[in-house]
């Protein structure tokens, strides 16, 4: 078995200003499950909440020697997750899917009252937008968003890395996007 080295928060978090790897991903295992658990009870979405947790570890990373000033770890780390999960929300309230696949795509204030807007005809332009995507942005799509899994499980299973399912699924969402806008 295994063991870490035991470092306290503050020795943590001077190795990761100097950008020591291993005590980064000491790091991210520590709040790894905190940051999924609020991301997903906020956002009901597993690729959503994978996001937050990506997004926030980045922040940290990104923050080098100003790491060193930070008194409570915990504390910061949930109030940048916190952000980015509103962040998220944002973000599922202007765009057309949630995890239940329903489609959200307009904000209702934005539709004058001589428009009809049917979510029939939006599911259905999403339907044939999937079918547009190219072959690895679509089974990318659909392992995350239609089955539910996790951007690092999606990687695992296709052999990619995380990175790549990322820049798979905002590339997707963004096409989706312009697709329904365009034929609903």
């Amino acid at each position: 078995m295994i063991t870490k080295p035991f470092f306290d928060e503050d020795q943590l978090l001077a190795k990761i200003a100097e950008k020591d790897h291993f005590a980064f991903k000491i790091l991210y295992e520590k709040y790894y499950e905190l940051i999924f658990k609020f991301s997903f009870r906020l956002l009901q979405c597993e690729s959503c909440a994978e996001e937050v947790i990506q997004d926030t570890m980045l922040q940290i990373w990104q923050l080098g020697d100003k790491l060193r000033t930070i008194n409570n770890i915990e504390a910061f780390i949930k109030t940048i997750a916190r952000r980015r999960a509103i962040d998220q929300l944002r973000i599922q309230q202007q765009s057309f899917v949630t995890q239940k696949g329903l489609l959200s795509m307009f904000n209702p204030l934005e539709l004058s009252s001589n428009e009809s807007f049917s979510l029939e005809s939006a599911y259905l332009a999403l339907e044939k937008g999937i079918e547009k995507l190219p072959n690895q942005q679509r089974l990318v799509y659909q392992l995350c968003y239609q089955q539910g899994l996790k951007y690092q499980e999606v990687a695992d299973r296709l052999h990619i890395s995380h990175g790549t399912v990322q820049t798979h699924m905002k590339l997707a969402l963004k096409f989706l996007r312009e697709y329904i806008r365009q034929y609903s």
